[in-house]
C-alpha cells in the first residue's frame, strides 16, 4: 500500500464517528477493507467484551466487542515453526473527536470544524487511536497484496480503551490463537517503545450528610459539601492528592467529579465524588487509597449538627489496570527495538503514567509492548497526525509482522 492510499485510509477512519462504546461503524470500515483485500468471512470474529463491560451504554446498537482477525503463516514457512504474532490498536476515540473533519495540511493532519452546523463546533482529530487501527490495517492490506511471507499474524482492534480498558479487560484472550510476540500501536512516536505503565485504581465515594433550611436552621444540618471540601483540603495539605511523593514511593491522585446539591437554601445531604489513584508501585497506590478513604473519614467525623449527628461516608472502587514492566530483553522489545532501528530511527524504551491496552494483555499472559504512529496532542482540539512519523510506524509495522 503506498503512502498517498494510507494517508486516505487513515483521513476516512478518522472520520467515522465511534466513541467509546459506539465503535459498530468503526469495525464495519475496518472489516469491509479486510473482505476487500481477500480475507475470509470466517477469519474475521468478534467477542462479546462489550457485552461483559461495565461501561454504561455498553452493548448497545451502536456498540461492538474486540474484533479478531487471524491470517495463517504464508509458504514462507514451510514447517509452521514461526511464532505467530500480533498486531493491535483500539479503534474507540474520545467524545470531543466526534464531528471530525480531517484535513490534510502539508505533512500533517488536522481536524476542520464540520460543515453546515452538523457534529461538534471544536472537534479533537482522533488520530488516537485510529492510526493506529490504519497502521495495523495497511500492513494486513500490503501483505496480502504482495504474498511476502510472514508467520501466522492476529489483528486485534480492541473497543472502550479510553474509559478503562475495558475491551482488553473482558478480551476473549482464547480466541488469539496463542500470540507469542505483540504489538499495541497507541499515541506518540513510533521510536518510543513503551514496556511498562502505570496501575490504576477508580473510585466512587458517596458523602451523607442532614439537610435542614440553610436560613433558619442550619446548625440541625450537616453539610456533605463541608465534609467532601474537608476531605480534599486534608488530602491536599498532606501531599496526597496531586503527584504523591513520599520518600521513594511515587504516585498520584485526583478528585476528578464532584457532584451534589440542589438549591442554596438547603444544606446538601449528599455529595458524590469520583477519584482515581495511579502508581507503579502496587502496595504504594493502596497506600493512597487508604489516605483517601482516612481523610474522608476524618471529615466526616470533624462536621456534626448541633445536636451531635455526623454524616458518613462510602466507598466504591474498582483496579482498572495493574501495571506493569516487561524486562529490556523480552523477546517483543528487542524486536521492537531492532525493527524501529532498522528503519533509521533510535528506539527508545519508556514506561507511561497512563493506563494502555497492554496493561491487561499482559496481565492476562501476552506481553505487549506499545508504538506510537505519529499522534500529538491526543484529546485535544489541536490534536493532529505526522504524516511521516505515520508511515515510519507503518514501515516498523511491516518489518515487524514479517521478520522471521
Amino acid at each position: 500500500m503506498s503512502d498517498d492510499e494510507a494517508t486516505d485510509l487513515v483521513m476516512r477512519l478518522m472520520a467515522i464517528p465511534g466513541r467509546s462504546g459506539e465503535e459498530a461503524a468503526v469495525m464495519e470500515a475496518i472489516t469491509g477493507e479486510l473482505r476487500a483485500a481477500g480475507v475470509k468471512p470466517s477469519a474475521i470474529k468478534f467477542d462479546n467484551a462489550h457485552k461483559r463491560s461495565t461501561f454504561s451504554g455498553s452493548g448497545g446498537p451502536a456498540g461492538a466487542g474486540n474484533l479478531i482477525v487471524k491470517l495463517p503463516g504464508t509458504p514462507g514457512d514451510p514447517r509452521g515453526k514461526l511464532p505467530r504474532k500480533m498486531l493491535a490498536a483500539h479503534a474507540d476515540t474520545v467524545p470531543i473527536c466526534v464531528g471530525c473533519t480531517p484535513r490534510r495540511q502539508g505533512g500533517r493532519v488536522v481536524a476542520s470544524p464540520p460543515a453546515k452546523g452538523k457534529g461538534n463546533p471544536a472537534t479533537g482529530l482522533g488520530a488516537d487511536d485510529r492510526a493506529g487501527c490504519a497502521v495495523v490495517l495497511s500492513t494486513a492490506i500490503a501483505l496480502l497484496r504482495s504474498g511476502t511471507p510472514h508467520p501466522p499474524l492476529t489483528l486485534l482492534f480492541t473497543v472502550q480503551e479510553e474509559v478503562g480498558l475495558h475491551g482488553a479487560r473482558n478480551l476473549a484472550i482464547g480466541q488469539l490463537g496463542s500470540p507469542r510476540l505483540a504489538f499495541n500501536f497507541d499515541g506518540g512516536s513510533p521510536a518510543k517503545i513503551t514496556l511498562g505503565a502505570t496501575g490504576g485504581y477508580r473510585m466512587t465515594i458517596r458523602v451523607h450528610g442532614l439537610a435542614s433550611h440553610a436560613g433558619n436552621q442550619p446548625q440541625q444540618g450537616v453539610s456533605a459539601v463541608a465534609i467532601a471540601s474537608l476531605a480534599v483540603a486534608d488530602l491536599h495539605q498532606n501531599g496526597w492528592h496531586g503527584l504523591v511523593v513520599k520518600g521513594a514511593k511515587r504516585g498520584a491522585s485526583n478528585v476528578g467529579v464532584i457532584s451534589g446539591g440542589q438549591a442554596t437554601n438547603v444544606v446538601t445531604d449528599l455529595v458524590t465524588l469520583r477519584a482515581e489513584a495511579r502508581s507503579h508501585d502496587a502496595k504504594f497506590r493502596e497506600r493512597i487509597v487508604r489516605e483517601i478513604e482516612k481523610a474522608f473519614r476524618r471529615a466526616a467525623k470533624a462536621v456534626r449538627s448541633d445536636s451531635g449527628v455526623r454524616g458518613s461516608v462510602e466507598f466504591d472502587g474498582v483496579l482498572d489496570y495493574e501495571s506493569f514492566r516487561l524486562p529490556d530483553d523480552d523477546p517483543s522489545v528487542r524486536a521492537a527495538a531492532q525493527a524501529v532501528s532498522d528503519e533509521g530511527a533510535e528506539p527508545t524504551l519508556a514506561v507511561t503514567n497512563g493506563g494502555i491496552d497492554a496493561n491487561w494483555l499482559t496481565a492476562r499472559g501476552v506481553p505487549t509492548v506499545t508504538l506510537g504512529c505519529g499522534q500529538r496532542q491526543i484529546h485535544t482540539v489541536g490534536e493532529e497526525l505526522d504524516l511521516g512519523e505515520f508511515h515510519l510506524a507503518r514501515r516498523v509495522a511491516l518489518r515487524l509482522a514479517t521478520a522471521g
